[in-house]
């Protein structure tokens, strides 16, 4: 009994000294702010934890600070079932089988269900993952996952397909405005008790600076409060001056692994081939705020310029690669003024895909198997005489602009093209070139 009343003591004393975002939890739907199309009036979701019929597994995925372990933990007051909570940095296998064996026992005695949160469920290897799933399929467990990470690549495909997929949304400012608001009214686990005044621009500025994070908002508030002596009237005043200095940096969702470092590459490629050069520099920025490598950016700028701008601008490809080298020898943060350049330079660029055209030729090698070289494009060093290799070969610079007409493809291929230039910048000098050369008159002047 004196442990009891020990474990309960330091419970107490957890839950007066815990961060405010910790003590300002929602304990009911009814306190939970945002995510309105999964748990609005009517939904799925919401209906089944009002009723207790939470009957089917369920991930919920999103950014730090949306709700995911609030969300469970409003499951777990309104349920009849044992809710266990496990850790997947902390807990290995043998601790999901101790899980998993008291939740049979406690199904076969008292006929009592077993809901577990699993947080960052992302973290657990596949053998942990496969611990669980039997007892998932089978209904000893309703399982919670929570994770930050996209369930579909991170998650074990047939955990996945056993449960709800729940996606939460970064909150609004509005409301992070009505749970900042929350806090400093709330007397029992906020600042409802001691005189504190929040001014509308310092509101402001950290409802927008969380960045759709809770947790962010109601940190820097606490900072704020806790670091503010009051003055003579024992007023506790949060002036915008105050509020900059509680959350000073943007906290950016940003996982070098994960989804977000993808989407926001694929959004600056995207930006760059769109020629929009003020986009591609917001997301090279973004890139470089949240602490991307610069030699990935910097990498996929040397593929974009091969890629999409090519011979279009010859010089693009050196322009890139003259940024890989300018953040060699100067490094970050000066680097930035080189990779600035050279994303711009890239949106700006006239763009082709005609270097693709390599794709083409291997494809056609990979069709045709071995394909023998003409006799007259051979090496005539070592068997010229008594081959007759390189027999026949014309020399072009012997010829009138230093071209002349001769077979370079195998005999099965001849007449086949892979390479067309496009209608825009440097190609366009290409295009007359190739149509002189192969005796297009009319496509050399269709190009003018």
């Amino acid at each position: 009994m004196k442990q009891d009343l020990f474990d309960f003591g330091r419970q107490e004393q957890l839950k007066k000294r815990a961060p405010l975002a910790a003590r300002m939890r929602p304990r009911t739907l009814d306190e939970f702010v945002g995510q309105e199309d999964i748990v609005g009036p009517g939904k799925l979701l919401r209906r089944a934890i009002e009723t207790d019929k939470l009957f089917s597994s369920i991930i919920l995925w999103g950014p730090p600070g949306t709700g995911k372990t609030t969300l469970a933990m409003v499951i777990a007051n309104h349920t009849q079932s044992h809710f266990a909570t496990i850790s997947a940095v902390m807990s290995g296998v043998a601790d999901i089988r101790a899980l998993v064996k008291e939740a049979q026992d406690r199904l076969g005695m008292f006929g009592q269900r077993t809901i577990v949160l699993v947080d960052e469920i992302h973290r657990w290897n596949k053998a942990q993952q496969d611990a669980l799933l039997p007892h998932v399929e089978d209904g000893t467990i309703i399982l919670i996952g929570a994770t930050t990470e996209n369930p579909y690549f991170e998650v074990n495909p047939p955990l996945v397909s056993r449960s709800r997929i729940f996606q939460l949304r970064p909150l609004s400012e509005d409301e992070l405005r009505i749970i900042v608001e929350r806090a400093l009214t709330d007397k029992e686990r906020g600042y409802g008790d001691r005189q504190v005044r929040l001014d509308e621009d310092a509101l402001a500025h950290i409802v927008h600076i969380a960045g759709g994070d809770a947790r962010n908002a109601l940190n820097a508030l606490e900072l704020a409060v806790e670091s503010t002596p009051p003055d003579e009237d024992g007023v506790i005043h949060i002036t915008l001056e105050v509020a900059q200095d509680s959350i000073q940096r943007r906290a950016i969702l940003y996982d070098r692994d994960g989804d977000v470092h993808y989407d926001t590459i694929s959004a600056f490629i995207k930006s760059l081939r769109g020629s929009d050069p003020d986009a591609a520099l917001y997301w090279l920025a973004k890139m470089i705020y949240a602490g991307e490598d610069p030699r990935f950016i910097v990498r996929r700028m040397i593929i974009f310029a091969s890629e999409d701008v090519g011979l279009a601008d010859p010089h693009a490809l050196m322009v890139a690669t003259s940024a890989a080298e300018a953040l060699e020898w100067v490094g970050l943060p000066e680097a930035q003024y080189a990779l600035a350049e050279a994303a711009i330079y890239l949106a700006t660029a006239p763009k082709s895909n005609s270097v693709g055209a390599y794709w083409k030729a291997l494809a056609v090698v990979e069709e045709e198997g071995i394909v023998e070289v003409p006799d007259h494009l051979k090496d005539a060093s070592r068997d010229g005489q008594a081959l007759g290799h390189g027999q026949g070969y014309k020399y072009p610079h012997d010829y009138p602009y230093h071209h002349v007409q001769q077979q370079y493809l195998p005999d099965r291929l001849q007449g086949t093209r892979f390479y067309e230039p496009g209608n825009l910048g440097y190609e366009i000098n290409i295009r007359k070139r190739l149509a002189f050369w192969r005796g297009e008159k009319g496509s050399a002047d269709g190009a003018d």
